[in-house]
């Protein structure tokens, strides 16, 4: 898959769009169409009329002029003031797009019309990766330090190919691996990186040069700088539970003759057989 070349102009020569408008292969298309997916509406009305709109807070403004710098159509962009749960003055920036070219065409990549947060996958076609999974960061993640002090890249989703997209990139990129699981309170996933990983994840995904929001790639470029205390101890990685492994627990039913079989703990193969019983783990596949 295309991938953007550090030494590359920042953006490809805009001089003929329209054949290559949402070309995904094409880095900041493929950039683009993820912060759509995310944080993007597509609005379908009576003789097809419709509308796709992004509203982001004013400081990320420069956001929207680029895509409607990408983009061959008319398409507006406005500020507005208004109050929000969160804030009694929000000023936002929101991107217009109406064509129905322009519509359809992401329509068909993979934006659906009216509410989409459950049901956005990664595009069928040929993309570019790598800016693809920026542009999902960008609009529904974070990149930054923790209370802590300890670098992280987030994700929250309520789409499980997302979520599990970016476990399946990230695992090749970092080799930290990650499962994800709805949370109780709202149903969402947050999927979640940080230390070395969150590092090593950054640097993939914001190169110099790319197109990206200022304040994310200013963050990414922050975390490279940390390095892991002298006493800060490595946690070595979580080993996971197979199907064999739960069945050897099982037909053993002790979890002291357990943890000498299956090379574990006592308390682990405890807490794993309880969690087999009482139907919190799914009984293995025979």
């Amino acid at each position: 898959m295309a991938e953007q070349d550090p030494s590359a102009p920042a953006l490809f020569d805009v001089s003929a769009l329209a054949p290559t408008f949402m070309d995904l292969k094409i880095p900041e298309y493929a950039y683009m169409f993820g912060f759509i997916q995310a944080d993007g509406h597509l609005n379908e009305q009576t003789r097809h009329r419709g509308r796709l709109t992004v509203e982001l807070n004013a400081r990320d403004i420069h956001i929207l002029h680029e895509f409607q710098r990408l983009t061959p159509y008319n398409s507006s962009i406005t500020e507005r003031t208004r109050s929000t749960n969160f804030s009694t003055s929000l000023h936002s920036a929101v991107w217009s797009l109406s064509a129905l070219e322009a519509r359809t065409t992401l329509n068909r990549l993979g934006l659906p019309y009216g509410k989409k947060s459950k049901k956005i996958t990664p595009p069928r076609v040929a993309f570019s990766r790598r800016d693809y999974v920026r542009g999902v960061i960008d609009a529904d993640g974070s990149v930054g330090f923790t209370g802590q002090g300890l670098p992280f890249v987030s994700l929250t989703t309520a789409s499980t190919a997302i979520g599990a997209y970016l476990c399946h990139y990230a695992k090749k990129v970092t080799g930290a691996e990650r499962r994800i699981k709805r949370n109780t309170r709202d149903g969402i996933y947050n999927v979640l990186y940080t230390k070395e990983a969150a590092v090593q994840l950054a640097a993939h995904l914001y190169l110099p040069g790319c197109l990206a929001l200022e304040r994310k790639k200013a963050n990414a470029a922050a975390i490279q700088a940390w390095v892991r205390p002298a006493d800060m101890k490595v946690a070595p990685p979580r080993r996971r539970w197979s199907a064999a492994d739960d069945r050897e627990l099982l037909r053993l039913g002790d979890p002291a003759a357990a943890a000498v079989a299956l090379d574990r703990t006592e308390q682990s193969c405890f807490m794993r057989l309880w969690r087999l019983r009482t139907g919190q783990t799914p009984m293995p596949s025979r």
